[in-house]
């Protein structure tokens, strides 16, 4: 219920004493005094209901209840402007940045201050993790610089996406240490898709969410009493509650008009009720417009386009008057209980602005918004700051109209608003753009697309190639670009096709040199080639001999140094060659994990290089890196999924198998969101099932393989560890020993066509030699002597250690023991914690020696091995070795 210019200001919030009280308790938890000894706690309300229930009023009564002790900034969305990025938010914070704002953001400064309006863009994408974190950190050093903060937002459903995914975050943030207190209203059915999923996950972080009834007909009547005196009878209240439906902003209204109208208010003047009423909303109060002049027609036709937070000089530069007149009319619009406020202006109510901005003839609403982006964009606000009013407007060939949607999306992607960049790009193609500029829009779009939809980046990159417009470094980016999405699209093939048939009518020169490498990036990563052995030697005589003097060198160094362990070439070599691709032992520009020169597997590969030489120290290094990069540009896609999948990788190597786990499940589900059946997806679920079983977890590794359908056709992108090698392992861990042969055996023939020899990446040889022993004793013990043979030219005690516990398996009595010992030396060297743990348990049962078990078990419980603890208990409980 908003207070009306001439109605008593003392108009109760009558209905609402839960919800009151809820704001009371939560802003004494705020202020620490919920209890003795209690801290500052902060938290989440929110209110919702359907349009005119009391929402806006609530908040200003929470106001009230706080603005004593609290700080109490607000906002509020509109529905001109919900897309325009971090609007909501800049409403909010703003006005506390006046004075310092570079102090009170410290390092965010350049990545939040762009998306709050008080830093100018950077030259790179924005990234919104990292704008979303930069809000968090500021919201705490306001709450630090003016003591405990609340923050009002109404209107929510009317929010950007860009505030709304920040307050989703922060909403299941705020607790002891942290006293900010976030109040949200919003309109129910006002909000849709993602829009609707992000409120909703607003108020799972509330400690209330309520939804607002209707008034009761004794609250009606009060409020008629309290407008219009204890003359007031039964039958005329009972007659204002079903007019209205229980409606508090209509049951306000259709008072003030009775009051204002001198109706006598008893029950013979009920049926007057129902035009008076109406006169309140909708058509209605169209009509009731209409006889405050043209002038104000225009001017309130203005104001509704322009939404919320009305400046009287844009409106009235609109609505083309001048300054006496606007204010005239803004003057009319204030009596009529229409606009409040002086500049800016406010409707007084959103059904009041929706009616007025809905009674607009449609051409004319088309023409104000041209006119309104024309005058923000003159008045130094930007093609961003226009970006909604463009969006408005009828497709008409405009080539400057395209071009201002370009500069609009481009400004969005600076301060870390993709989703809007993405909405301008499609719609200048509507426009649609000049022949010879389309392809420059499609690839702006298809990047902007980054790889959160790989299908999507792909048909916009084609598109944009097709046509012509793209030349020299352009053209290259988009190639490559394509060549990365068709490979997260399960197209490897076609991607290094694509970057083979660019390089073959390319000059001789850098993009000569650029196409090239990435052709060996994508046909190395490919699951099947029917040259690996060429395209190795290839590679080994475009790599060797550089000393990574520039970007495209050390991607060369980057990639020989992953077929080297592949291959499983002298790990010491290659350690040599990706040492030689980090200059500082650090990533170089152009080859960072969010640069944009060459796509994220070129540092991929090189990380996994690392993994699977015992160097996990870097590669752990670098995957963590990729996992922050990512983050914090709000690559929220195949980027981010990866990167978990990655770090999930290495602690797996590392032994570190409970954490491990919780990785590669963020992997899955991050994938889940790019698409089903894509390579992330099968590299985290690989991973995972590689996981379950080190840690024991037979079933659950199971049960994760049936729900994603873990088995043959593989995708066509390699997938490390090996697919096929995981399954393999699966089957055999559940009995399927007939099936393990087969897969194990097809797994081996793959992987040794290609000349890929690592017997960590592809155990294959040594899964398939423990399901032969029974049947094939010979022929498992040749497949470990064999795999003895790869693993000491490769020479790292993991893969050394792995091979002689393998043989130790297969081995009679007399000789275990030995076999044992051996791999427990080579193990020691290894920091893969879970296999020197399998080695102690083993040679400890083999020996007789408790200690080595104990030692085994104490060292399996830290990597999270239940299976290998069980192992050892189970020695012990069945009287084993105790000297």
């Amino acid at each position: 219920m908003d207070l009306r210019p001439g109605l008593p200001h003392d108009l109760p919030l009558l209905e609402r004493e839960s919800e009151l009280a809820a704001a009371t308790q939560a802003v004494r938890a705020l202020c620490g005094d919920a209890s003795p000894g209690a801290r500052p706690t902060g938290g989440v309300l929110v209110y919702r209901g359907a349009a005119g229930l009391g929402k806006t009023a609530l908040l200003a009564r929470v106001r009230e209840i706080a603005a004593e002790r609290c700080v109490v900034w607000s906002a509020r969305g509109g529905e001109t402007l919900s897309s325009v990025p971090f609007h909501v938010a800049r409403q909010l914070l703003q006005p506390a940045l006046t004075a310092g704002p570079g102090e009170l953001l410290g390092d965010w400064y350049p990545i939040a201050g762009p998306a709050l309006g008080v830093a100018p863009p950077g030259a790179q994408y924005g990234d919104p993790q990292g704008v979303r974190e930069g809000l968090d950190v500021l919201a705490a050093e306001l709450a630090d610089a003016y003591g405990p903060l609340v923050l009002l937002i109404d209107d929510a459903q009317w929010a950007d996406l860009e505030t709304l995914s920040w307050l989703a975050s922060f909403a299941h943030r705020p607790g002891p240490g942290l006293p900010v207190l976030l109040v949200v209203a919003y309109r129910t059915g006002g909000a849709t898709g993602v829009a609707a999923d992000l409120l909703e996950s607003i108020g799972q972080g509330a400690r209330l969410r309520t939804t607002l009834g209707a008034l009761t007909a004794d609250a009606a009547g009060l409020l008629a009493r309290t407008v219009l005196g204890p003359r007031a009878d039964p039958a005329f209240c009972r007659e204002v509650w079903d007019v209205t439906g229980g409606n508090a902003y209509g049951t306000v209204e259709l008072l003030a008009r009775v009051r204002d109208s001198s109706l006598d208010p008893v029950g013979g003047s009920a049926a007057a009720l129902h035009d008076l009423a109406a006169s309140t909303r909708g058509t209605g109060l169209v009509r009731r417009l209409a006889e405050l002049g043209t002038a104000t027609i225009q001017f309130a036709r203005a104001a509704a386009i322009l939404g919320t937070g009305i400046p009287l000089g844009t409106a009235r530069a609109l609505a083309g008057m001048g300054r006496a007149e606007a204010e005239e009319c803004a003057e009319r619009l204030r009596a009529a209980r229409i606009l409040v406020g002086t500049d800016p202006l406010e409707f007084v109510h959103p059904l009041i602005a929706s009616a007025v901005y809905d009674s607009i003839p449609p051409a004319t609403r088309t023409a104000l918004h041209g006119r309104a982006a024309w005058t923000l964009a003159r008045s130094g606000g930007g093609a961003a700051a226009a970006a909604p009013h463009l969006l408005e407007v009828h497709p008409d060939g405009d080539p400057e109209l395209v071009q201002q949607l370009r500069e609009a999306a481009a400004g969005h992607l600076a301060v870390g608003a993709p989703a809007a960049a993405r909405r301008c790009l499609e719609r200048a193609l509507e426009e649609p753009p000049p022949p010879a500029v389309r392809a420059e829009v499609l690839y702006e779009l298809g990047c902007a697309w980054l790889l959160t939809a790989p299908a999507t980046t792909v048909s916009h990159l084609r598109d944009a190639l097709d046509l012509p417009g793209l030349a020299g470094v352009h053209r290259v980016d988009a190639v490559l670009r394509l060549a990365q999405a068709l490979a997260h699209n399960d197209q490897s093939a076609e991607a290094a096709r694509v970057v083979a048939a660019e390089a073959e009518v390319c000059l001789p020169g850098p993009f000569k040199e650029r196409l090239t490498a990435a052709r060996f990036l994508w046909e190395g990563v490919r699951d099947a080639e029917s040259d690996g052995a060429g395209r190795s030697r290839r590679l080994a005589e475009a790599a060797d001999g550089l000393t990574g003097a520039d970007g495209t060198e050390r991607v060369l160094l980057a990639l020989r140094a992953f077929d080297c362990a592949l291959r499983g070439e002298s790990a010491a070599r290659v350690v040599a060659t990706a040492e030689r691709a980090l200059p500082d032992g650090r990533l170089a520009p152009g080859m960072r994990w969010t640069d944009t020169e060459w796509s994220f597997e070129v540092p991929g590969v090189l990380g996994l290089a690392y993994a699977v030489t015992d160097r996990l120290d870097r590669a752990e290094a670098l995957f963590t890196e990729a996992l922050h990069a990512f983050e914090r540009s709000g690559w929220s896609g195949g980027h981010l999924a990866f990167a978990h999948a990655m770090t999930g990788y290495v602690h797996r190597r590392r032994g570190r198998l409970a954490e491990a786990e919780a990785y590669l499940w963020e992997a899955v589900r991050l994938a889940e969101g790019v698409g089903t059946n894509l390579p992330v997806q099968w590299q985290a679920v690989s991973a995972l099932i590689d996981t379950l079983l080190a840690r024991g977890h037979v079933e659950r590794a199971a049960a994760c393989a049936d729900r994603y359908g873990f088995a043959r056709p593989y995708p066509s992108t390699m997938i490390l560890p090996d697919a096929a090698c995981v399954r393999g392992r699966l089957l055999l861990a559940l009995g399927r020993t007939g099936e393990a042969v087969t897969e194990l055996t097809a797994a081996g023939r793959a992987l040794t066509a290609r000349g890929r020899h690592n017997v960590v990446a592809g155990p294959w040889a040594l899964d398939l030699a423990e399901a032969l022993a029974g049947t094939e004793p010979r022929r498992a013990a040749a497949l470990a002597a064999r795999a003895l043979g790869e693993a000491e030219r490769f020479g790292t005690p993991t893969a050394v250690g792995t091979v002689l516990l393998c043989q130790a398996s297969l081995a009679e009595d007399g000789a275990r023991a030995a076999l044992l010992e051996r791999a427990v030396a080579h193990l020691e060297a290894s920091p893969c914690a879970d296999l020197r743990a399998r080695a102690r348990i083993e040679h400890g049962i083999a020996s007789g020696s408790a200690a080595d078990v104990d030692a085994g078990v104490l060292l399996a419980g830290r990597c999270g091995a239940d299976g290998l603890i069980a192992r050892g208990a189970g020695t012990a409980a069945s009287g084993g070795p105790r000297s």
